[in-house]
């Protein structure tokens, strides 16, 4: 709840600035525009010019992603968003070198990331925007049907390789997972692999596969009955069986993060000055329709 009402606070004071700022350079702009028409120069309008605003990121929040940004394009008609995903690594890469202007993540933007993209003129913001979920999965034909945490971790490790060490058929372990630069590869790890402990190094056993997408892992795994992954709940279908974990019931909890940059001065570009407050706005959408 907090957390809630120190975004909308955080928010409602970067509006008002943005407000403040926006009035002065229009102010400003509207004197040069009347000086270079008193001069003779060219004043034609700049009206309906559209504003593009790029989106990467997380293959959890991509099709979330896509629907706000169909709604609020219905919603503005000069707006155009463009959404893609890649993983949450390559969005904040993105946003990091100032080539997009929201990083959508599956998992909180790193200390060092935010480092190095006030090192390249970049602040971020970060909004929690949605509670989601990472679902362990195996092929509907196998017998397991509960698994503890400490077996999973065990399992992805390697210290776990066959299917009778856990009652279940002589059959060797086919471990799937997202690639290193998924935030949902990153959070399992971290919370799965290493049960929270931030002095752990354990890490993947070496036989895991990397696949590029979730569908791919849902994909997999209903065509593998020797096969487990982990996926975002939203990506599982009724092809593959979630195993349920005494810690979480059922998933283990997981937050998804919009991450947008904040760089701004006075004489800013108008243009630019204008799309921040666009994607704030658009930010603001997000948390209502969300009751964050």
């Amino acid at each position: 709840m907090g957390n809630r009402y120190l975004i909308k606070s955080n928010y409602q004071i970067l509006r008002f600035i943005l407000v403040f700022i926006f009035l002065f350079l229009l102010f400003a702009a509207s004197a040069g525009c009347s000086s270079n028409q008193d001069a003779g120069g060219d004043s034609s309008p700049q009206a309906g010019e559209e504003i593009y605003i790029e989106n990467k990121g997380s293959d959890t929040i991509v099709n979330l992603a896509l629907a706000w940004a169909e709604r609020y394009q219905d919603l503005h008609s000069d707006i155009r968003i463009s959404v893609t995903g890649g993983g949450s690594g390559t969005g904040i890469a993105s946003l990091i070198n100032n080539t997009v202007d929201v990083a959508n993540a599956s998992r909180k933007i790193k200390a060092e990331e935010i480092e190095s993209a006030q090192e390249n003129g970049v602040e971020p913001i970060e909004y929690v925007i949605a509670r989601d979920a990472i679902a362990v999965i195996v092929n509907p034909d196998n017998p397991i049907d509960k698994l503890t945490i400490g077996q999973i971790s065990a399992i992805f490790s390697g210290e776990i390789t066959n299917w009778n060490q856990l009652g279940g058929e002589d059959r060797p372990i086919v471990k799937l997972s997202r690639e290193t630069n998924s935030g949902t590869h990153v959070y399992f790890l971290e919370n799965v692999l290493r049960q929270g402990d931030k002095d752990s190094k354990l890490l993947f056993s070496t036989d895991t596969l990397l696949l590029p997408s979730s569908e791919g892992i849902i994909k997999e795994t209903s065509q593998n009955t020797t096969a487990i992954g982990y996926d975002g709940l939203g990506y599982v279908t009724d092809e593959v069986k979630v195993i349920p974990s005494p810690v979480s019931f059922t998933c283990i909890p997981m937050e998804n993060h919009l991450v947008v940059w904040q760089s701004i001065w006075i004489g800013y570009f108008l243009k630019r000055l204008r799309k921040l407050s666009l994607i704030l706005d658009l930010c603001q959408l997000f948390n209502l329709k969300l009751g964050i």
